[in-house]
């Protein structure tokens, strides 16, 4: 179990910085309403630029934790647990603004993945 956290927490770091650092300003498939980059994303959403750099900021601060926790195992169930309250509230967005369904799937993904986490690392 220990490769498959492993395994999930660099997946989870890596695809993290790439939608925030590499495709922060590109549209992407998977983007709120016809929103073509990120800012523009929070704005369907109803959300200020304060709300934008706040979510990204704690979504890298979790994401590199993860990465951290391979060695610092303390780490991961904080860092999990932000990570699936975070997706959480993207899925939600998705809902508010009625995407279609498969516009959540990278966050429910990231939920799925991050409760993973969560489990294996309580039991």
């Amino acid at each position: 179990m220990e490769y498959v956290a492993i395994i999930i927490k660099v997946f989870i770091f890596f695809s993290i910085a790439n939608v925030w650092f590499l495709r922060f300003n590109k549209p992407t498939s998977w983007r709120g309403g016809q929103a073509t980059n990120m800012k523009k994303e929070f704005e369907v959403y109803g959300l200020s630029e304060t709300m934008l750099y706040l979510v990204g900021g704690l979504k890298v601060l979790a994401a590199t934790m993860l990465l951290v926790s391979i060695w610092v195992p303390q780490l991961t169930l904080p860092a999990a647990g932000i990570m699936a309250i975070l997706m959480a509230g993207a899925i939600a967005m998705h809902i508010k603004v009625k995407d279609p369904l498969k516009r959540s799937f990278p966050a429910f993904s990231f939920l799925v993945l991050s409760t993973v986490l969560i489990v294996i690392n309580v039991s």
